[in-house]
């Protein structure tokens, strides 16, 4: 099947499509599209993203509502508010042709009145994200005791953020006759198990192959040390003068402080993360699909959601904890046959997260150099000269200063004339990175993706605090002390050490006196706490030697945690603002009740062209 006729959609939605420029299927369409309108049979469906999933489970729903009821027929749940709203849009787009048609997007972070107004006047199909779905069936705002349809849409990801028990909810309140969609990019076991404990012999559709990586996009990767971090990604930039790409930082306060340093630095910039309202997203959003910005600092949440064509480059500035979440963030280009690059800037001790990628995405990354000032100035160049080819001349405006022009540059030769115009913005350049270093980290003749573990970074600071496991600290009500007794969001948390008696952690170095004028003195369970700044530990390990409680440095349960939002962990809506913080009070979460020594850190949930400030000293 090749067109949309074909796959048996009515005529008002083939217009719709025509209109916004579909002409042909994708492989996920072709497939899913003629099996839902079909049967009633369950679908699992992998599709990697940018494939056109949305529109893959959305136009055979249309095809099948029933326009003469006002009952909710169809629920797609969506992992971020992001997501859910562009969900919402597409098939708002769809359905521009159907009259009577209704579709509501809720979500956490917005007036939740206006959305239960919005579904006593009737709602088609509804988009939410868990949280705001579970809190609107609680108030019986939403009814889904009629639903034909449930999409679980990008269901890995919702389980990455932890809304298990929010599916189990939704789940277990809709009807057990009903046709259960579920779309994913990755297949981890608790997707599988949602499919076994929650689908009825589902109908496997594949488009591609699972946890792979796109054959349009290729992998590349950068090792410099800690410090060259923010160079090497300038450098990047300045090298591909034609950059149209996403940025991805790990939490919102990266996300803010490298797009602040890049404006002031001169490059055409801005970002996007969870803690900015739906009016600013939209600004942003629509300043980059119009190209005024070329460069888009986004966290991974609120990168959900973000269909934006033709992207040249993703960068991770940092890659992710989750193999799945790169997978994710690659495939934000490369799409629709074209070609994308994957760029991840790493150091030596992060070498080793490359290699599961790589066997998870059946992609091999290529080691780059970063760019010297001979390649980046030659880029520069060639971009400065097809600008000159491809500039528009003002004959009417210009003709008023031709002869003056004229008679000013009539002592010069054509080949100065050239020489002279392209050395205007040129020579800043060649000045500029006439004398730049090497910022390429070097093997030191071992594999350095096996290194061993590096001890604590230096930007941190590790503390030592006198109550422990007796005390019934672990690592959650640890933080629920940090939160509860400092005032700024978008701490950063390493390493935690719970030992019997006492315990270590660590935290962002600029926050260190804060956190000593704020937690000493404090209540925990009776006892008074005591904080010191300890010396960081060596190699990495579980504290060194046997702590006073008689226990070996290092606790045995290592069940690394995610910092992840929750509603049922400290209050603030999960949905609201998204993973990275979605302005929630609270600051630092958990998903785990245990933890020692992790290596992953946890995290506060809480103009034209290129400049000429390239990069500083540093």
């Amino acid at each position: 099947m090749s067109t949309f006729t074909e796959l048996g959609l009515k005529e008002v939605i083939q217009r719709a499509l025509t209109d916004l420029g579909y002409k042909s299927p994708t492989e996920i369409q072709k497939i899913a599209i003629p099996q839902i309108i079909g049967s009633t049979r369950d679908v699992k469906a992998f599709a990697q993203t940018g494939t056109g999933k949305t529109a893959a489970f959305s136009l055979p729903i249309l095809e099948q509502i029933d326009l003469s009821s006002k009952d909710t027929q169809a629920l797609i749940l969506s992992p971020t508010r992001e997501l859910a709203v562009q969900i919402g849009e597409n098939i708002r787009e769809f359905a521009k042709h159907i009259k009577g048609f209704n579709v509501v997007t809720v979500y956490g972070g917005a007036n939740a009145e206006d959305q239960i107004r919005k579904l006593r006047r009737g709602a088609h199909i509804v988009v939410g994200t868990p949280g705001r779905t579970v809190d609107l069936i609680n108030r019986r705002a939403l009814k889904p005791q009629n639903l034909r349809w449930l999409v679980l849409d990008e269901a890995d990801e919702m389980l990455n953020m932890g809304f298990k028990d929010e599916l189990d909810k939704i789940l277990n309140e809709t009807p057990k006759e009903k046709q259960t969609l579920l779309f994913s990019a990755t297949f981890p076991r608790e997707v599988d198990a949602i499919a076994r404990n929650y689908m009825n012999n589902p109908v496997d559709i594949k488009a591609g192959t699972v946890n792979t990586g796109s054959d349009s996009v290729s992998h590349e990767y950068y090792m410099v040390t800690e410090r060259n971090r923010y160079a090497a990604l300038k450098r990047i930039s300045d090298a591909n003068p034609e950059i149209y790409g996403v940025i991805f930082c790990r939490t919102k306060r990266e996300t803010n402080e490298i797009s602040e340093k890049l404006i002031q630095d001169g490059y055409s910039v801005d970002a996007i993360h969870g803690d900015l309202s739906q009016a600013q997203r939209d600004n942003v959003m629509q300043k980059f699909k119009k190209k005024s910005i070329q460069l888009l600092c986004a966290t991974d949440v609120a990168a959900r959601g973000i269909d934006v064509k033709n992207l040249t480059h993703v960068i991770n500035y940092k890659l992710p904890d989750q193999i799945e979440a790169y997978t994710h963030r690659s495939g934000r280009t490369g799409r629709a046959g074209a070609k994308g690059i994957s760029i991840s800037i790493v150091t030596r001790k992060e070498l080793n997260k490359i290699r599961p990628i790589e066997k998870r995405i059946s992609k091999k990354f290529t080691k780059k150099e970063v760019p010297d000032g001979v390649e980046i100035c030659k880029s520069q160049l060639f971009k400065m000269i097809g600008k000159v080819e491809n500039v528009e001349v003002n004959e009417t405006e210009l003709s008023k200063y031709t002869e003056t022009i004229f008679e000013k540059l009539a002592h010069m030769d054509r080949e100065e004339l050239i020489k002279r115009f392209v050395s205007l913005e040129f020579n800043s350049f060649l000045e500029y990175y006439s004398k730049s270093r090497d910022l390429n980290e070097a093997d030191s003749g071992r594999d350095s993706r096996d290194s061993g573990r590096s001890s604590s970074n230096e930007n941190m600071t590790r503390f030592f605090i006198n109550i422990g496991r007796k005390d019934s600290l672990d690592p959650k009500s640890l933080i629920g002390l940090i939160n509860d007794n400092t005032q700024t969001s978008g701490i950063e948390i390493g390493s935690i050490d719970i030992l019997d008696t006492f315990s270590f952690f660590e935290i962002d170095k600029n926050y260190e006196q804060e956190a000593l004028d704020s937690i000493i003195g404090a209540d925990f369970n009776g006892r008074n706490v005591n904080l010191e700044v300890t010396k960081a530990k060596r190699g990495g390990g579980g504290g060194g030697g046997r702590g006073r409680g008689g226990s070996r440095g290092g606790s045995s349960d290592r069940g690394g945690y995610r910092g992840g939002s929750s509603d049922r962990r400290g209050g603030g809506n999960r949905d609201g603002g998204s993973r990275d913080g979605g302005g929630s009070r609270r600051r630092f979460s958990s998903n785990s009740s245990s933890s020692s020594s992790s290596q992953g850190r946890r995290r506060t949930s809480g103009g034209s062209g290129f400049g000429r400030k390239r990069e500083s000293k540093g």
